[in-house]
């Protein structure tokens, strides 16, 4: 778009801007496998959410920013009895979906966790349920949960196809912000020239520095980086909602858009246009709590664990390939300072299961992460990349996310190559992953609540044609810790 940056005259809105709004505002998903989808990631993220409050590192960060701000008659955190207002809300249930780094995943140019953005509609969806309840309105059902769901599963993903802002440094974060403030926006009933504006400002706020997701700086961070930006976004929403001004060319001014500060002067690339094909295509974690580049050399580790674990004093190498994105995300050596530190490391991530046979959430804590031979396997490790891995990883009609582990004995002998090229969670193994999904998710509810409640929660996703028809405050209430 061509402004004098001289002129103060506003120009029309970026498209960028304009896209993304008409998409949310007026788009019909007319995709049955995408609600199918929808209604599993729900299940998935919940899942995730329950777990996650079994760790104190997250618990101490949930509730209300000061304490005693709470809101009765507001957005409830599944899984706890807080009542906060939904911003507030939408950090907490973000922050739980995200912790332990097990929700759905999408990779490209840019990768992320699409269902982070639940954080704000879940937290909108039973806010405005509950009020409009109260003022003898129609409440929201959960078949309004799914479709925002896919919307900004769509607008994440989308962006990310083409455009890679962690090359510049920033984090796929900014993106969950931008999706969920499109989909909170329309939530509250904004108009077109309301969600533009609201986006506008989430572009604007630029975005999260990866650092903490890199060493030397891993840190928890990363935990709770999507219940911020989910939460801002409600915030955003809420604000062009009153009238608030926005800024057309956030995005294409020059010197001081996003594009020029932010993004190397390039135009962001949109290659297809917006419909369900994220949701229908992304990819779950259902084995494993690792980063998602990981999961398939978990798997091959898990394979060769019966053959290691009675060797693993003659082991002289362990040679892993990967994809190029996974060298350049979680290829680490060094001590590992903390949980978030443990669960970004691929060689990590590879020397517990050839060790114990297993990767779970607590195996990133300290006391597993003190056994010795951890650390003595990890020294042993080569990380390579697997050209045809990266390959496979980039093509739009595979998105394989391909491992290959091998270890070497001193007395010569080695185990097999074992090769993974696709994790359980991706669509093409969608038939095998689905009721170990469901499991996961039982197992979830079953570990957090009482047995009468965890009856009446699997009763609830029993039936999804009646869980889609549920007012979302009824479906919520369901959910709140008796």
């Amino acid at each position: 778009m061509s402004h004098d940056a001289r002129s103060a005259e506003r120009p029309a809105p970026d498209s960028v801007l304009t896209d993304i709004a008409d998409y949310a505002l007026t788009h019909v998903i007319g995709s049955e496998a995408a609600y199918e989808t929808a209604y599993y990631c729900l299940m998935d993220s919940l899942a995730c959410a329950f777990q996650a409050l079994k760790f104190p590192a997250c618990t101490r960060l949930l509730g209300p920013v000061v304490p005693g701000a709470t809101m009765p008659g507001g957005a409830r955190v599944p899984g706890t009895s807080y009542e906060l207002d939904p911003v507030m809300a939408a950090f907490n249930i973000g922050a739980m979906i995200r912790w332990l780094d097990f929700n759905d995943t999408w990779l490209a140019a840019e990768w992320g966790h699409p269902s982070d953005n639940l954080g704000a509609i879940l937290a909108l969806a039973d806010y405005l349920s509950r009020r409009n309840a109260a003022q003898g309105g129609k409440p929201l059902v959960v078949r309004d949960v799914l479709t925002a769901m896919i919307k900004a599963h769509e607008i994440q993903g989308v962006t990310a196809l083409e455009n890679s802002f962690n090359r510049v440094g920033l984090d796929h974060v900014l993106l969950v912000r931008v999706a969920s403030t499109a989909v909170a926006t329309t939530m509250l009933g904004g108009t077109r020239d309301q969600v533009i504006n609201a986006l506008s400002n989430a572009w604007i706020d630029g975005g999260a520095l990866r650092t903490y997701r890199h060493a030397p700086n891993t840190g928890s961070r990363k935990s709770w980086a999507a219940g911020d930006a989910t939460s801002r976004a409600v915030r955003h929403a809420l604000i062009a909602l009153t009238g608030e001004m926005g800024y057309p060319s956030a995005l294409s001014a020059k010197t001081w858009g996003f594009q020029d500060v932010l993004f190397n002067g390039k135009p962001l690339v949109y290659s297809r246009p917006f419909d369900s094909y994220v949701m229908e295509n992304v990819l779950f974690k259902i084995s494993f709590p690792a980063e998602f580049h990981a999961q398939t050399a978990v798997e091959a580790a898990m394979t060769l664990h019966p053959l290691v674990k009675d060797r693993l004093d003659s082991v002289t190498q362990i040679v892993i390939e990967t994809q190029a994105s996974g060298v350049r995300i979680i290829d680490k050596t060094g001590p590992l300072a903390n949980p978030a530190d443990r669960d970004h490391c691929l060689q990590y991530a590879v020397a517990v299961p050839l060790t114990f046979g297993r990767l779970t959430a607590t195996d990133y804590e300290d006391a597993v992460a003190g056994d010795p031979r951890i650390d003595r396997l990890r020294a042993k490790m080569v990380v390579r990349e697997n050209p045809g891995f990266t390959e496979d990883y980039l093509a739009p009609d595979k998105r394989y996310i391909g491992n290959a582990v091998q270890v070497f004995f001193s007395d010569g002998t080695t185990t097999p190559r074992v090769a993974v090229e696709v994790p359980i969670g991706h669509r093409k193994r969608r038939a095998e992953g689905v009721p170990l999904l469901v499991q996961k998710f039982e197992a979830a509810v079953a570990a957090h609540f009482t047995p009468k409640q965890t009856e009446s929660i699997k009763k609830l996703f029993a039936d999804r044609t009646r869980l889609e028809k549920m007012p979302v405050n009824e479906f919520v209430a369901g959910l709140v810790r008796n």
